[in-house]
């Protein structure tokens, strides 16, 4: 699928409504879903008829969060022969893992495999960090750093290879090769992709001229162990969200899309101020050379303190079961104060969460959601393109809003039971959609009835999606009015009704 072709299929996915059984079920699932699509609206209670999809078919990604805990610098493949491979840094730093499944779920209980450990001395007895697993002509490659066992921080590149099918089976792995470049300095995280036709390595390196910590560079390779160009430095930290604590650039992952070669990295020290940055290059560009990058000014994907998300960073791409959906694959920690060196504190986890695409073919990463359940978003069914979302609080509708975030919401069991539903804010996750003199606001919940009717909704499956009645004795429902948010109308008629995707 060609990269465009891409763009308009995820745009095609997320805008029709009522059409597949995935749609059905988040419409309100079973009879009710079945109704909706003949063109009357079923009563909100109606039980499902039909067996629950996993989240991860329903919404593209698990919302098991964290998905595996103490991986750092998580990496996940796209599925191979229909199965998920995970690797990461473990809290030892002593050794090479990877567990397998067929889904991403069931990547948080999949038996894991010691694929090497380092030697008792000598080079390479140091420590192990940030592996990556990669499949290229048909064999599997691991790239990791490693120091020496005298000099645990003397990090340099490796790669091994395998020839069986299994990159679990330790049987299949030859022993590891350095990756030489021209420096003999700090080099680390090292990751491959192919474009155009050519494979590229890029990593972070200590060039000694150069008075950072690290750098990003790319090279053409010759072959998945060698490079065949001198590196290029396509990105310094300068900013000042990329040098606290320590000046880093590291930890690059790429994704191409919508004609653009997209680079995340990773930058600072390894505690709460860790965060992502991106670089972005045209896809008909010269990427071995600098001036084809440009460094977004402001980090991508920080700490939040509402989600409760600490130094999110070192992420890998996947994409979910449906082969369509972007998956952004990070650690982060659950807390932000550290006794000691955050480098030892063993409970970076590994997460998992949907990228979405904004309608300029960018990424939007949005917050590190935190604990909960599917995230979606509500278009209304008269504003194709359009999201509710939220802004200083206050609940408006916006034409393509970049602040992802400020468009996300779960769906929790309702403040008013009785089967109702709330809306919970995503990024505010203390706050509730709720409707109050005749406006559509997220607030803290409040003691009462009264508060609980007006944050609480019953769910109606209508033709083309579904229909969002307040659990108030008026029974009003949410509606679209020229990007405002208020309540009138009855179900199912076009202002009243939003998809959900």
């Amino acid at each position: 699928m060609s990269d465009l072709n891409h763009l308009d299929h995820l745009n095609h996915l997320s805008l029709r409504a009522g059409l597949s059984r995935r749609h059905l079920l988040q419409a309100g699932v079973g009879l009710g879903a079945a109704a909706a699509v003949a063109g009357y609206a079923a009563p909100a209670a109606a039980a499902p008829s039909t067996p629950m999809l996993s989240d991860a078919e329903i919404w593209g990604v698990p919302t098991l969060n964290p998905l595996v805990e103490r991986r750092a610098d998580p990496f996940v493949t796209p599925p191979v022969d229909g199965m998920y491979y995970l690797t990461g840094s473990v809290p030892e730093y002593d050794r090479l893992v990877i567990r397998g499944s067929a889904s991403l779920a069931g990547l948080a209980t999949a038996a894991e495999s010691v694929i090497w450990r380092r030697p008792t001395s000598g080079k390479m007895g140091g420590h192990i960090w940030a592996p990556e697993l990669h499949r290229i002509d048909g064999r599997w490659y691991v790239y990791f750093a490693a120091g020496d066992s005298d000099d645990v921080f003397r990090i340099r590149m490796y790669v091994m290879e395998s020839t069986l099918a299994d990159p679990r089976d330790p049987a299949g792995w030859g022993a590891p090769q350095q990756i030489i470049t021209p420096w003999q300095s700090f080099a680390l995280d090292a990751t491959t992709f192919e474009h155009a036709g050519r494979r590229y390595l890029v990593w972070a390196q200590s060039e000694p001229e150069i008075a950072v910590n690290t750098s990003l560079y790319i090279a053409e390779m010759s072959s998945p162990f060698a490079i065949s160009t001198f590196p290029a430095r396509i990105a310094t930290p300068t900013r000042s969200w990329e040098v606290q604590g320590y000046k880093v650039n590291e930890g690059a992952a790429v994704l191409i899309r919508n004609g653009r070669v997209f680079m995340t990295f990773s930058a600072s020290a390894t505690d709460s101020r860790y965060c992502m940055g991106l670089l972005t290059a045209a896809a008909d560009a010269d990427l071995l050379d600098p001036a084809s990058w440009v460094k977004s000014p402001d980090p991508v994907f920080t700490t939040n303190e509402q989600t409760g998300q600490y130094g999110p960073g070192h992420n890998s791409f996947t994409v979910a079961e449906d082969g369509v959906t972007d998956v952004l694959v990070y650690h982060a920690r659950d807390y932000r104060d550290i006794t000691g060196d955050p480098l030892y504190d063993p409970n970076r986890h590994a997460r998992v969460q949907k990228v979405v695409w904004h309608a300029d073919g960018t990424p939007m990463f949005g917050v590190p959601v935190g604990k909960g359940g599917p995230i979606v978003r509500l278009t209304p069914l008269d504003a194709p393109g359009s999201f509710v979302r939220h802004y200083e609080y206050a609940v408006r509708v916006d034409q393509a809003p970049k602040e992802l975030a400020d468009s996300q919401f779960r769906f929790v069991p309702g403040l008013a039971g009785d089967g109702s539903e709330s809306l919970q804010s995503v990024n505010f996750p203390d706050r509730y959609a709720r409707v109050t003199g005749g406006m559509v606001r997220i607030d803290p919940v409040e003691s009462g009835p009264a508060y609980a009717a007006e944050a609480s909704f019953r769910r109606i499956p209508v033709k083309g999606g579904v229909s969002l009645q307040v659990a108030t004795d008026r029974g009003d429902y949410l509606r679209h009015d020229r990007g405002a948010l208020t309540v009138g109308g009855t179900a199912g008629r076009r202002s009243s009704t939003f998809v959900l995707t």
